[in-house]
């Protein structure tokens, strides 16, 4: 090949190198940045008097007298607003039945979107769930709950040609000339007094139990199974990955047998996930029955099995990549086959090894198929280490899937939604960022 062919050769591979770097940069911004901005905001977000009502009555947390002055100044803009439905109603008893029938639906419609935007009336009866003792407890939501308090929302399907057009009229159309019509636009003038929104950076939310079924809360339940689930496997998987990977680099003799358990073991490198859900399922709990339900052990066992040909595959490849001199040396000084491999091979090969693991703990973090059948349950309080052995427990991944799917009230939630997925993809980067400096420590030390 020609000189110039060759370098032509070389200038178009690193292009095409580069180009596929840059791809891959740019997918990761498109990917990350909605998870971050919209995951950031379970944390830091403009909180209203009903979010700080909710952190003082269950959590005793806020400073009492700064909550107190904010409720009795919320209280006092609201009180318009209770005195005008009051003089409606009166109004209504003073009007013929015929009269008064086509104002009860818009009426209750109105009390509650009004309940919906700030809470039980005062002296009204205590609702029995948590959600409906509170008003919006975060600004973005109260200014969708306002818009629902001002306007009635209606699909027309007139036109044939198209599935719907969202039309919205003003409420105050239902009640003009009525003692009812001037709330709208005190409402609409008044929501900051009324709802007393403020900058709140919410970190328990890392650390607190869900409320409601993640209405209130935060998710720490689901970060501590996670990590519970993550730690288990990672303590079955990493001895038996690393000392099948000694087996087949240096005691094993290749043969057909050999040959026949390294395809099995990348073969099982590319079995879906749910496969080992199912057979974790099928042989930990339903065979041997390790527990009698689903527990965070039975889970682990089956991560463990999932991400055990990683660990394998890597530990081998980086046992390999230790240069033959430094086993050649040790043997040639009187060292056993087996200190050679514990003092000169493995601490040389650490820095594959470490990061082979570290891939593997993102994965176990990751995955859901596997620990639906064998670990994860939707709701659940944080577990002590001794229950793991008998007990599931939630977890983020599941749990992510869980809120997005199946949740009754998934557009209340979209922030712990995103704050979940925002926590997880966190974990995971951070433990690669770990094991990069760790290899890169590691490695230093060993070039001295």
């Amino acid at each position: 090949m020609r000189l110039k062919t060759r370098r032509l050769l070389d200038r178009a591979f690193s292009g095409m190198g580069l180009i596929a770097i840059g791809v891959m940069a740019l997918a990761l911004v498109v990917i990350l940045t909605p998870i971050i901005s919209k995951g950031t905001g379970a944390f830091v977000f403009r909180s209203t008097i009903e979010h700080r009502k909710v952190m003082s009555d269950h959590w005793g947390r806020g400073n009492a007298d700064r909550v107190e002055k904010a409720k009795g100044q919320a209280a006092a803009a609201r009180k318009p607003v209770y005195d005008l439905l009051s003089a409606f109603e009166s109004e209504l008893d003073t009007m013929p039945r015929a009269e008064r029938k086509p104002y009860k639906k818009p009426l209750r419609d109105l009390q509650k979107a009004l309940q919906n935007l700030l809470g039980p009336a005062p002296g009204a009866r205590t609702p029995v769930l948590i959600r409906q003792q509170y008003g919006a407890t975060r600004w973005d939501r109260a200014k969708i709950k306002l818009d629902e308090v001002l306007y009635t929302e209606e699909w027309d399907y007139s036109n044939p040609e198209v599935l719907g057009v969202l039309v919205k009229t003003p409420r105050v159309e239902q009640f003009c000339g009525t003692k009812l019509e001037p709330l709208f636009a005190y409402v609409e003038e008044n929501s900051k007094p009324m709802m007393q929104p403020r900058w709140t950076f919410y970190w328990q939310f890392l650390f607190d139990t869900s409320k409601d079924s993640h209405i209130f809360g935060g998710i720490g339940p689901e970060v501590l199974g996670t990590v519970y689930l993550t730690l288990g496997a990672m303590i079955f998987a990493i001895p038996m990955g690393v000392i099948a990977a000694i087996y087949l680099c240096e005691y094993a003799r290749e043969g057909r047998v050999i040959s026949f358990l390294r395809i099995c073991i990348s073969t099982l490198a590319g079995v879906p996930s749910i496969v080992f859900g199912l057979f974790g399922l099928a042989f930990f709990l339903n065979t041997i029955h390790i527990s009698d339900s689903k527990s965070v052990l039975a889970g682990a066992l089956t991560l463990s099995l999932l991400i055990l040909p990683t660990v394998i595959r890597a530990s081998e490849e980086a046992i390999l990549a230790v240069p033959r001199t430094y086993k050649e040396a040790a043997l040639s000084l009187g060292a056993g086959r087996w200190h050679t491999v514990m003092t000169v091979i493995l601490p040389a090969a650490l820095p594959g090894i470490l990061t082979g693991i570290v891939i593997s703990m993102g994965r176990a973090a990751g995955e859901t198929a596997p620990i639906i059948f064998t670990a994860a349950v939707s709701v659940g309080r944080p577990l002590l280490p001794s229950q793991v052995l008998s007990n599931p427990t939630p977890a983020l991944p599941w749990n992510i899937y869980n809120l997005c799917t199946e949740h009754e009230a998934v557009d209340e939630i979209r922030h712990v939604q995103f704050g979940m997925v925002f926590t997880l993809v966190a974990v995971v980067l951070l433990l690669n960022v770990v094991a990069i400096i760790m290899r890169a420590k590691i490695s230093k030390k060993l070039r001295g």
